[in-house]
């Protein structure tokens, strides 16, 4: 373990410690429920000393995980982090609360050209938090003949060495993409054949997961893997080996968006994280913690230059152009769980 990822993992003991060992009821406590590892907890520790309140975080795995804990009846939560197609069909179950953007001045930071493509471009009940590309990481000179292409799952050399998400909109979305559809579609033909390439696919994968194959890759017990560009480049701290492509046939861009549920108790003080966390410094600092872009156009001049040329956090715009935006299908949702639940039975 490097040093970086030392002082990591002591600053998130140290927070999670600070949070379990307060118990004092004069301060105010922000409720977030969101991905792991996903705010750098010194400036969650920031946040409180300047709000003087506490900020206790718990952590979901996936969209559809964190949807039925809010509809089985969990309550308690000021702050969500979902993907945007899960924020569209949480407002029109009427889950969120829309923004007051008189508490969230740093609105005017948001990357104009990131709104152009958002499925909330007024930011009437979400304001964008994190950016990122779903793709193919593979080991330099493990893999023979590396290509950009999701056609890099069909390698019975990798047979037990791979990996995809155990996501279902962005697995089936891969083999849409790889068969040059939309990972939109709800048609049930496109849908099929997709089904019957993730299932040729899974002959070669060891799992699909979400968490592990991050330090999989990193220790080549993977040598590939499908996975999100931030998640790829935290491995390569750890190996700089590994080598992130997005493939030619398209992929998936997905954002992350922070939003207010109905019943949320401390409402003024989660507009004032939104706002904090799009102060431009702060979203530098936090981007180049976690490696995922925050679309907020003045902190990118503040990464470094390393960062600002790494095409997998900015693509060039003609790579850029072959993502599509994982949009809210509706009742067509209920189509790609069919096409999931049998591609997890392996039929």
């Amino acid at each position: 373990m490097n040093l970086k990822h030392w002082i990591r993992g002591a600053a998130g003991a140290l927070l999670a410690l600070a949070a379990a060992g307060c118990g004092r009821g004069d301060r105010p406590v922000l409720h977030v429920y969101t991905w792991a590892d996903y705010v750098k907890p010194e400036l969650v520790r920031r946040f409180e000393a300047q709000h003087k309140c506490r900020v206790v975080i718990d952590t979901f795995d996936s969209n559809e995980a964190m949807y039925a804990k809010l509809k089985a009846g969990a309550t308690g939560y000021d702050l969500l982090f979902p993907s945007s197609y899960m924020v569209k069909v949480m407002h029109d179950q009427d889950m969120l609360q829309p923004l007051d953007h008189s508490l969230i001045p740093n609105l005017a930071h948001i990357d104009p050209d990131y709104l152009k493509v958002a499925l909330d471009p007024e930011m009437d009940h979400s304001v964008p938090y994190m950016l990122t590309y779903t793709g193919i990481a593979y080991l330099d000179g493990r893999v023979p003949n590396p290509e950009a292409t999701w056609a890099m799952f069909d390698r019975a050399d990798l047979g037990g060495r791979a990996t995809m998400l155990n996501d279902m909109r962005e697995t089936i979305g891969a083999a849409l993409k790889f068969l040059g559809y939309s990972l939109n579609t709800d048609d049930e033909g496109e849908l099929e054949q997709a089904r019957d390439v993730v299932l040729r696919w899974r002959r070669n994968l060891a799992k699909f997961e979400n968490e592990q194959y991050k330090s999989g890759i990193a220790s080549a017990e993977f040598l590939l893997v499908h996975g999100y560009s931030g998640d790829i480049l935290q491995a390569q701290e750890e190996n700089e080996n590994i080598h992130f492509v997005l493939p030619r046939e398209g992929f998936s861009i997905s954002c992350d968006d922070m939003v207010i549920p109905r019943g949320a108790r401390q409402v003024e003080l989660a507009h004032a994280f939104i706002n904090f966390l799009h102060d431009p410094k702060v979203a530098a600092e936090n981007s180049e913690f976690i490696y995922y872009v925050c679309p907020n156009l003045p902190s990118y001049e503040l990464l470094p230059e390393e960062m600002r040329e790494d095409e997998a956090m900015f693509p060039p715009p003609e790579i850029r152009a072959k993502g599509e935006v994982i949009a809210d299908l509706g009742k067509s949702q209920a189509k790609y769980a069919r096409i999931w639940d049998q591609i997890k039975a392996g039929q």
